[in-house]
């Protein structure tokens, strides 16, 4: 290798990391974009049929909303990655992982979540076949697989045990009480 092509090459790279430094971060531009991201936003969300008006930050996820801000302790968070489903809600009759969706992006949208799935002081069907048939333990996965299962009666599912298995695989129960949580549903969908 000759002693010109060395000096050129390290010349160009060195030019090349200055200019991208100048072009991709610039100091100011990352401030304020910072800035911006926090700056709460007035937010209107309708949960379990209630209007609430809020102001948090952009990135707040609608699970943190729930718990933090309006005080609905019965969504759980799991894993906070959208892989245990403790968080389970339903966003216009659709079942949603809460850790997985910013609450700004739900205006307008009718979210339920545990604490609003009985009426009228009786127990959701779902919610009375999981006390019948003991579908839980431990209770912390619990009422993220009675909205998944809630839910799952108004989706295309399978008459058999395994097809409820696979509607229901996105909740993990760490227990193990799955087969008393699949009877659960069974029960509800035979009932329905």
């Amino acid at each position: 290798m000759k002693k010109d092509d060395e000096l050129s090459r390290r010349l160009f790279l060195g030019g090349l990391g200055a200019a991208g430094a100048v072009v991709i971060t610039p100091a100011e531009a990352q401030t304020n974009d910072a800035a911006a991201a926090q700056e709460p936003a007035a937010v209107v969300l309708r949960v379990n049929g209630h209007t609430h008006r809020l102001r948090i930050e952009p990135r707040v996820t609608l699970l943190d909303c729930l718990r933090e801000r309006l005080q609905l302790f019965g969504t759980k968070k799991g894993c906070d990655h959208g892989q245990c489903g403790a968080c389970t809600v339903h966003v216009n009759g659709r079942r949603v992982n809460s850790c997985l969706t910013f609450a700004i992006m739900h205006q307008g949208d009718e979210i339920t979540t545990i604490e609003g799935l009985a009426q009228n002081g009786r127990l959701h069907p779902m919610q009375a076949a999981f006390l019948e048939h003991d579908g839980f333990q431990c209770g912390y996965c619990t009422s993220g697989q009675i909205m998944s299962a809630s839910a799952l009666l108004k989706e295309p599912c399978g008459p058999n045990d395994d097809d409820v298995r696979e509607c229901m695989s996105g909740n993990i129960c760490r227990c193990g009480a799955y087969v008393n949580i699949v009877a659960a549903v069974q029960d509800v969908r035979r009932r329905a």
